[in-house]
């Protein structure tokens, strides 16, 4: 049977793609997979397949199910739109534009761990070999202004 014509039953189609049923499910749930029924059994075609490859695709790259099927809404395999692309397009620009944020604060936070960490690194060494341990019979702790413990507190 020529690819094309081939159909793929629930159980085949969700391992072939690492899903589980549930998940095909729930895609069809939400409107973004149909198949068609042979039997009273789901069956997919290779257009399906497709479908769902573009699905993970998107979801890979952090569109949401909204998205997705809204894009989809506009998808016609056999006649590329430019409205299609144009979506699309702004999709793809609007979601690099949220990575890139997330790609800066990201940065910056690792700057800021790396300073807390040689801070801590500074402070550790600063310290003396008995200020980790507690003697057997250990006298209360002063605190109050002023009181140091350990290093530079």
């Amino acid at each position: 049977m020529a690819e094309r014509n081939r159909v793929y039953g629930v159980t085949e189609l969700a391992a072939e793609f690492d899903l589980t049923p549930q998940a095909l499910r729930y895609y069809e749930e939400k409107g973004l997979l149909a198949p068609q029924r042979a039997g009273g059994r789901r069956v997919f075609t290779y257009r399906d397949r497709a479908r769902l490859m573009l699905i993970l695709k998107f979801r890979r790259v952090g569109f949401s199910l909204e998205q997705i099927a809204d894009y989809l809404g506009h998808y016609r395999p056999d006649r590329p739109n430019a409205g299609q692309y144009r979506d699309g397009l702004r999709k793809i620009r609007a979601r690099l534009i949220e990575l890139e944020r997330m790609q800066t604060e990201i940065a910056e936070v690792i700057l800021e761990l790396k300073a807390m960490e040689a801070d801590a690194e500074r402070r550790l060494a600063a310290c003396t070999p008995d200020d980790d341990t507690k003697p057997d019979n250990p006298e209360p702790e002063a605190t109050g202004p002023g009181v140091k413990r350990c290093c530079a507190e």
